[in-house]
């Protein structure tokens, strides 16, 4: 679709913001960044009483850019331009929205690949580790910079929707909405499990270097290429794969031999060098590891959901999606539930999909038409 019918549609031409804080924040380990920066995109207008902001948290991949086009040669929108925009679930006509690169990222956020004021040379291995802890503090405070003390809404999916479970656990007062998208209060075993794999097919990496691949001018892209192949298979559902590709041969018979033969392995191998051309390797590595540790019922004698929940004050919305075998659905009931047993205002829904733990990025009309109902009765 040409790119002038398409921004009808669409906040348009959005251009990258930076905000810098240089008061010291301490992170979850103890660490302390003295100083850092924060890339964001904005879409919409701030209302006079500043009422109607809305932050978008991104999930593994994601990042700042949400909605819109950078340039007119770009060759696609943010990751969530589907649902966010003029008239869409997400009206940028009413709503104010935030989209914001998380700290450790490798999109202009502070990170591993920035450079280290006391060194002159990228942070690297030096970069601490964050949580998401780490990223709704940092998240609060670019929220101050914009004199925005409660969000009508915060949305995520994923990585994101815990980032929203945070928000309503450390900063209850200061958001009235929360929408969690095929996400869970904490990793199984067997997620934590994927990731390792994932880590380490960066870690041992012959051009890894320790983290210090940018001083050694090297770039462990068969790990992360790796890791991004796997993580792929994670996100699809087996109806997606076997009606997409099934056992489609690319040359129409087998080669006996170990290059690619099935079409799905081609799709893999595109998907992982075209990740491994556009994201860092330490920035992957911490964010895998911030999904890891997440888990608000971690410091409980007796791990109790419903009493970590306690604190949140917001109505909430909880979506699923039935082939997402990575985040199922039942780990979204168990937030369900946790509201329940406060007593909280929560509305539930489980989309039939195909798509696996990849719909929440999907235009899919069931689930638009219940974020666009849910939206309109979020005043401003």
């Amino acid at each position: 679709m040409p790119l002038a019918s398409t921004l009808i549609s669409s906040v348009g031409i959005v251009t990258p913001q930076t905000a810098h804080f240089a008061a010291p924040l301490t992170l979850k380990s103890g660490a302390v960044l003295p100083a850092y920066d924060l890339v964001f995109e904005t879409y919409g207008t701030l209302n006079a009483d500043r009422s109607n902001a809305i932050l978008v948290c991104h999930a593994l991949s994601g990042n700042h850019h949400v909605a819109g086009w950078h340039a007119a040669t770009d060759k696609n929108p943010g990751w969530w331009d589907n649902l966010i925009g003029p008239g869409k679930p997400i009206d940028t006509g009413r709503f104010f929205v935030i989209g914001v690169n998380n700290l450790g990222g490798c999109h202009g956020s502070t990170g591993p690949v920035s450079i280290d004021p006391q060194t002159g040379h990228a942070f690297g291995s030096r970069f601490p580790l964050v949580t998401v802890e780490d990223w709704v503090a940092s998240q609060a405070r670019l929220a101050d910079t914009l004199d925005i003390s409660r969000f009508a809404a915060i949305i995520g999916g994923s990585l994101g929707g815990m980032q929203v479970l945070q928000w309503s656990i450390a900063y209850p007062e200061r958001v009235r909405h929360c929408l969690t998208i095929a996400s869970a209060p904490k990793l199984t075993a067997q997620n934590i499990a994927f990731n390792d794999v994932a880590r380490q097919a960066i870690l041992t990496d012959p051009d890894f270097h320790a983290g210090d691949y940018y001083a050694h001018h090297t770039y462990p892209r068969r790990g992360l290429r790796l890791a991004r192949m796997l993580g792929h298979i994670t996100y699809l559902s087996d109806d997606v794969m076997g009606s997409k590709f099934g056992r489609i041969l690319r040359a129409g018979a087998f080669n006996y031999g170990y290059d690619v033969e099935f079409e799905i392995e081609s799709y893999l191998r595109y998907q992982g060098d075209k990740f491994a051309d556009s994201f860092d390797a330490n920035t992957y590595l911490l964010m895998t590891k911030a999904l890891d540790y997440f888990d608000p019922t971690q410091h409980q004698a007796e791990p109790n959901l419903s009493a970590a929940l306690q604190p949140a004050v917001a109505d909430f919305l909880i979506i699923s999606f039935t082939t997402d075998w990575r985040f199922a659905p039942e780990r979204s009931r168990e937030i369900v539930q946790a509201l329940l047993d406060n007593e909280r205002n929560v509305s539930y829904a489980e989309i039939v999909s195909n798509h696996g733990h990849d719909a929440f990025l999907m235009h899919d009309p069931h689930y638009h038409a219940l974020i666009r109902a849910y939206m309109e009765r979020v005043t401003t």
